[in-house]
């Protein structure tokens, strides 16, 4: 419905240009709304922080090196977590725990052979040496402590070479056992051969496996001795 003047209800009601006005601008005609401020973003906390400029030509040294190290640190650089100190190596002795094991061998050969031409084999030996663990005296009149001391000591060697193959920081301790061992080992084959005034003839296959388990746990004994830690 129009007015008098040919103009509708609603034009005469608004206007055009006032503030009341809440439609799309005319053309040419300038908005009217103007945009609120925006409020500035709070700084952020995790800023990167980096090194103080290099020194200048007056604040240098002598050594390039120096001015390097000075500039690059300044308490912002990140440490490495290692040391640079050096660390001892875990690591088997193979060569050690190779001479224990044919030490042990050698031992076990001793059993099957006779020790003295004519004489009984080692088993047997073995089996009169045991039986007089009980009376230590007559073992030791009857001299028959030495087999058993050879046959077991070369079964101890065999377990301490087993033992060498384990990775560790040293075998010295596996060493030191083995050489007491050993001198027990020698001790058996020693004595028997004072006895038959060092008269290797008649020294039978037994005999020569017996001084091959001294010989060989006194070298490996003395390579895990002598074997220092490795460090890296």
């Amino acid at each position: 419905m129009s007015d008098p003047d040919g103009r509708s209800r609603d034009d005469a009601a608004t206007p055009h240009g006032s503030t009341g006005y809440t439609g799309a601008p005319l053309p040419g005609q300038p908005r009217t709304e103007q945009p609120t401020d925006v409020a500035p973003a709070p700084p952020r906390e995790d800023t990167v922080t980096y090194p103080s400029p290099r020194p200048v030509d007056d604040q240098r040294s002598d050594d390039p090196l120096d001015d390097i190290a000075e500039w690059e640190d300044d308490g912002t650089a990140t440490r490495p977590d290692y040391r640079d100190s050096p660390v001892v190596v875990r690591r088997a002795d193979t060569l050690a725990g190779l001479l224990l094991l044919l030490a042990g061998i050698a031992a076990g050969v001793s059993l099957l052979v006779v020790w003295l031409h004519g004489g009984a084999t080692g088993l047997d030996l073995l089996r009169q040496g045991t039986d007089d663990l009980d009376s230590p005296q007559q073992l030791a009149d009857d001299g028959g402590w030495e087999v058993p001391a050879v046959v077991y000591g070369g079964a101890v060697l065999f377990v301490l070479g087993l033992l060498a193959y384990v990775p560790a920081k040293t075998h010295r301790l596996l060493g030191a056992l083995a050489l007491l061992v050993s001198l027990v080992v020698a001790a058996g084959v020693l004595v028997p051969l004072a006895d038959l005034d060092w008269d290797l003839q008649r020294w039978a296959v037994g005999a020569w496996a017996a001084a091959a388990v001294a010989v060989l746990g006194f070298l490996g004994a003395l390579k895990a001795l002598s074997t220092s830690p490795r460090r890296r």
